[in-house]
């Protein structure tokens, strides 16, 4: 179950249609998923795509920021983005080891559909989490085939949650975590647009969650910490996608990304030197940005762009920072039960153990 159908309203905004960044028109979302058991140690991972658009995104490209958080962490081509301002590829989520084969095949599917001269190189998005205790991360499993799966099936409408795609071997808040999304619609006045979250949740202590600001981690029990052996409670990371198809900026994108912080220090994350939180927003209300084939000569020397004025732009931040903290209780919400291969468990939070704690805590 998802928070809103338990009862749980996050923030006083409105979510989109499907409550997932799909509510953003055009984004697709697809995941590839690997749930085997090889030479005795399971597998568990996949990668999981954001398309900005229909279509090659390098054709109709779309401006960019990005933040970071916290460093303890990667992500490929995000140099360019901070300098150029331009999202030109899909994004791919993976896990830490296998940042690499996954940016290599996004490369590789750029190639072989876009057969242009014109077109000399490629600088791909890829994020990671690390799932060293679900999965077998030293195997670097991953490979081009499940690139190429995510980018097929990737699609508009309801996204998946949970151990699926990037997020299959993700822990969170000591629970099951994944991939979680959430939405904002702003209202007609405030400009209609929408905001959307996609996270993959790896990150924070359970005694540190936090839902609707009710500190429901310290009512919870379970086993102990899944991290004993490798590391300490929190450790982990989580990456966010947002978008959005207001009229923005590079540097507004940018304003844009920072604002997933105060979603993940709502839900009680955000404070360990073990994790890399790092953000990226994209906005797709500038529709006519010229290709981004470099070396071309026949691009129009300037393009018409529209913004939005600052005066008007919390709500879009404010519309960010809840559907952040929502698609974290998501990911949560969608947790199941799995064990590492030495026997400790990662419980899913299950719907009714989370009311149960939130009722401690004097919510309703």
């Amino acid at each position: 179950m998802r928070a809103r159908e338990l009862g749980i309203t996050l923030g006083l905004g409105t979510p989109g249609e499907l409550n997932a960044i799909t509510d953003v028109p055009g984004v697709r979302v697809g995941h590839s998923t690997l749930r085997t058991v090889v030479e005795g140690k399971h597998v568990r991972t996949g990668v999981t795509v954001v398309e900005p658009r229909p279509g090659a995104a390098r054709q109709q490209p779309c401006f960019a920021g990005c933040h970071v958080l916290n460093g303890n962490g990667d992500a490929t081509g995000l140099e360019w983005i901070r300098e150029a301002g331009l999202l030109t590829t899909p994004v791919a989520i993976t896990n830490t080891h296998s940042v690499g084969v996954v940016r290599d095949a996004l490369i590789a599917h750029e190639r072989d559909s876009l057969r242009d001269p014109a077109v000399y190189w490629c600088m791909p998005v890829v994020m990671e989490t690390y799932d060293g205790v679900l999965n077998d991360i030293w195997g670097q499993h991953v490979g081009a085939a499940q690139v190429e799966q995510a980018l097929a099936t990737a699609h508009p409408g309801p996204v998946t949650e949970g151990a699926v795609g990037g997020g299959t071997g993700m822990i969170c808040h000591e629970f099951k975590g994944g991939i979680g999304t959430a939405s904002r619609k702003l209202a007609a006045g405030q400009g209609g647009w929408t905001v959307g979250a996609l996270v993959q949740a790896n990150h924070g202590k359970r005694t540190e969650l936090r839902v609707d600001g009710y500190p429901v981690g310290r009512h919870l029990g379970g086993p102990p910490s899944p991290f004993a052996e490798q590391g300490t409670p929190g450790m982990g990371s989580i990456v966010v996608v947002l978008a959005t198809d207001a009229p923005l900026l590079p540097h507004q994108c940018q304003r844009l990304a920072q604002r997933a912080s105060i979603g993940i220090a709502r839900t009680g994350g955000g404070t360990e030197d073990s994790s890399g939180d790092v953000f990226l927003a994209f906005a797709t209300g500038n529709r006519d940005l010229p290709p981004a084939d470099y070396g071309r000569k026949d691009l129009p020397l300037t393009t018409a762009l529209s913004m939005v004025n600052n005066d008007h732009i919390s709500a879009l931040f404010a519309a960010a920072a809840e559907a952040v903290e929502e698609a974290i209780i998501n990911v949560l919400l969608a947790g199941e039960d799995m064990c590492a291969d030495d026997g400790t468990p990662v419980p899913g939070l299950k719907a009714p153990v989370l009311l149960d704690a939130l009722r401690a805590t004097g919510w309703r």
